[in-house]
């Protein structure tokens, strides 16, 4: 029989590989700079990551971070953990992610899937919630980045996953069904 709680953290660690492997190789600028126009850029996922890890997989469950994050302030979801200052290194961010991760490996395995949480910033009455809910939770979370990582690395230098010869070929097949439609565009509502 399957372990729910087992596959749910290999699930999240799988997520977590392919967040922190859009860094590798690239220059201190471009993991650094907006790729999107909200700004969203690879090194602000990770510390964004980062926070979401101690706080649904840390605090909401009463074991706060031995050592709290530089960034984190009163309010730990304020926007500041989206990107980093220039006193920030990526050494020290990813740092901290590996720390948050292991930190909520920790909890995920002393706990049960039912034990107790409460999340601070969810609405009145609906603060309580469970360890099973918040894994569920950060996992939809670290996949949802990691597939944002996977978009900007391929914007950023063109490096994806899979075989760039059958890529190329998916490619000229998705245009051509798209130009199929391309003088249509002005009759369609």
């Amino acid at each position: 029989m399957v372990d729910l709680k087992d596959e749910l953290l290999k699930a999240l660690q799988a997520s977590r590989a392919v967040m922190l492997a859009k860094l590798d190789g690239l220059s201190e600028y471009d993991r650094r700079r907006p790729a999107t126009p909200t700004g969203t850029n690879l090194l602000g996922l990770v510390k964004h990551l980062a926070g979401l890890e101690y706080g649904y997989l840390g605090d909401s469950l009463a074991r706060p971070p031995v050592e709290r994050p530089s960034w984190f302030r009163d309010d730990p979801y304020d926007e500041i953990d989206m990107w980093a200052t220039p006193d920030e290194s990526s050494d020290y961010i990813v740092g901290v992610y590996r720390q948050a991760c292991a930190h909520a490996d920790l909890t995920v395995a002393d706990l049960e899937l039912d034990s107790p949480a409460q999340v601070s910033h969810w609405p009145d009455g609906h603060q309580k919630t469970t360890l099973g809910v918040l894994l569920v939770r950060m996992l939809a979370e670290t996949s949802q980045h990691a597939g944002h990582a996977d978009i900007i690395r391929e914007l950023t230098d063109g490096q994806t996953s899979a075989d760039e010869a059958s890529w190329d070929d998916t490619r000229t097949k998705v245009q051509q069904a798209a130009d199929h439609f391309r003088d249509l565009r002005t009759t369609s509502t």
